[in-house]
Parts: C-alpha cells; structure tokens; sequence
C-alpha cells in the first residue's frame, strides 16, 4: 500500500535552530543505531520509520557501523526511502559518520582523510542518496592530526556530498577550542556537536556547553535514556537472565534503582513517563537542540515524543532532581 505521509506532521513537533545556523532539526532525532540492522524484521523497521516522520520527526541518524552486520541500518533505511519517502526527501535531514571499525585493514576506521572518503562513498551507495545533509566524523581520533579530518570534512562539503558537518564521540572542550579554529580558516563551519547527555552523565555540561553556545555550534544529547536506565525497564533493578549491559551499569546497586525510582515518583507528579521526563530535562531551556533516540518499536516512539508536551521544569523540580541523583555520591 503506498504511504501518504499525515498531513499534520508539523503541527505539534517543535523545531530548534542548530546554533548560529540557518538549519532547523526537529527536537527529538530517530537513531538507527540499534534495532534496525540486518537483523531486524523489516516491516518492524518500516513501520518505525513511517510514525516517525507522520510524527514530524524530520531527522534521522545513521552510521556506516550500524545494524548487524555493519551497513545494513544503512541499506535498510536506504530501501525504506526509495519504497516511501523519494517525494519527502527534501523535508528530511539524513545524517550519517565514519570514524569506528567498519572494514578489515588500517583504512577501515579512524578520521583520517582515506577513511572518511571511502566511508562516505559507501555510504551513499548503501542509502541511495546524492548527499548527506549532515556528516559526521563519528570519534575523536588521536592517531590523525584535526587539520586532516576536517580537511577532509571541508573536501566532502565542496564535492557536494554533505551540506554540513558535525562531531560526535571524544570531542571534549580541548579539541572542540582547535577545531573551532581550524573550521573557521577552513570557511565550512561545524553545525553541530553529538555528546551523551542525561540525567546520569553531564560530560556535556561546564565548559563544553558553553563553548559551544558562545561559537553558534548546534548540540545533540545522544542516550537521553541513559541506554534505558531512565525508564520503567531498571525499576527493581536489572531484570533476570536480562542481556543489559549499558543501562544496568546505573542500576546494578540498590542505590541506583532507588535513585531511578524516586525520579519516576517525580514524573508521576509531573504526568509524565520516567522516559519522557528524562527527554525533558535533556531539551529544557534548550539546553541542547535535539534529543536522539532510538526505539524498537512505533509504540515507543509515539510515547516518547509526548514529552514534548512538557518541555518546563521549575525551580523545586530542578532541585528535587539534583537532590535525588547526589545521594550516594
């Protein structure tokens, strides 16, 4: 059955402007990082990827290195689009990086200029597009000098194979001060910095943030969730015989499940999901520009982008928040 796209999808979904560029990306991000490889059922992916957009989410994350083998989120997303989405390309932004293992030998990972050329090639072979709106050296990597990678960054754009560039894994306040300078000379700027941000882990907060904003450099908070920590999944801790190996490292001590249960008690009060008051925090005060999310299903997607429908914190919830995850500490 040929898909129409809802034609409300922009209704409710709020878009943010990445720092001091023209480009508008919708407050939550669909990341295909996990649950859409090679094996995924298929129609579980369609599905996922139509809810998405009918929901205006207009962003969509991919990398060379997702799905299972390595490539096939690409080559999936890649024949959803032509299936679906060829006469709503322009209204999507489509990303995707290089910088982790993806083939045998010294050029199949890493940001040098070798890898990131071949990688893109492939890429857009994989996802049968012309360019990428986004790409994204996907780790800081000390083995290359900064000058090469965004050459090599600054050479995709000129091609005509990305619009704009991004950073994401590694990229501490010390290397986003050089790269800054080298972007600048370079006259392709960085649109947008893609760190792990939660409740949890604040590696994004301090000097960082600030610099970024002070530079009109756009920021994504990736794992908002805390990789499910921040959800009803971890309640009474990690489930038996469960394979969790990233959220349960927040809730494999009675602390910390008591600390994620006495936050779900807040967004209880708040009307809210654990999730969505998780995905809250990330946005308020636009703090960050998007939240990244993946999902495994269309139900979750519809559930977490409630929360944007309450994006506000006051001052005592703020607190209440920072009261309950310094215990312990």
């Amino acid at each position: 059955m040929k898909y129409t796209a809802n034609s409300g999808r922009y209704d409710s979904m709020k878009y943010i402007r990445l720092g001091k560029s023209g480009l508008k990306t919708s407050a939550i991000a669909f990341g295909m990082w996990q649950n859409f490889g090679g094996a995924s059922q298929y129609d579980n992916c369609l599905e996922m990827i139509r809810t998405a957009f009918d929901l205006g989410i207009t962003y969509f994350d991919l990398a060379n290195n997702y799905g299972g083998p390595p490539g096939f989120a690409e080559e999936n997303f890649g024949k959803i689009l032509k299936q679906d989405f060829g006469c709503y390309r322009d209204e999507m932004i489509i990303t995707s990086k290089a910088g982790h293992r993806m083939w045998e030998g010294p050029y199949g990972f890493g940001s040098c200029k070798k890898s990131l050329v071949s990688s893109i090639d492939q890429s857009l072979k994989r996802v049968g597009v012309d360019y990428f709106d986004i790409f994204f050296s996907h780790r800081f990597d000390e083995e290359t000098p900064l000058e090469e990678t965004f050459e090599a960054l600054d050479l995709l754009v000129k091609q005509g194979k990305a619009l704009y560039i991004g950073v994401s894994s590694g990229y501490n306040e010390k290397e986003m001060e050089e790269v800054v300078k080298i972007t600048k000379r370079l006259g392709t700027p960085l649109v947008i910095h893609m760190a792990r941000y939660s409740m949890f882990n604040r590696e994004l907060e301090g000097g960082l943030q600030d610099l970024l904003t002070d530079e009109g450099i756009g920021s994504m908070a990736f794992s908002p969730l805390a990789e499910g920590a921040l959800t009803d999944k971890y309640l009474t801790g990690i489930p038996e015989n469960s394979k969790a190996e990233r959220g349960g490292k927040y809730t494999s001590s009675k602390e910390g499940v008591d600390k994620v249960n006495a936050l779900n008690e807040l967004a209880k009060k708040r009307g809210q999901t654990l999730a969505q008051m998780a995905i809250s925090w990330a946005l308020r005060e636009e703090k960050v520009q998007c939240a990244l999310l993946g999902a495994s299903s269309a139900a979750q997607i519809r559930e977490n982008v409630k929360a944007l429908n309450n994006l506000e914190f006051c001052k005592d919830e703020l607190e209440a928040i920072e009261l309950i995850l310094s215990k312990g500490r």
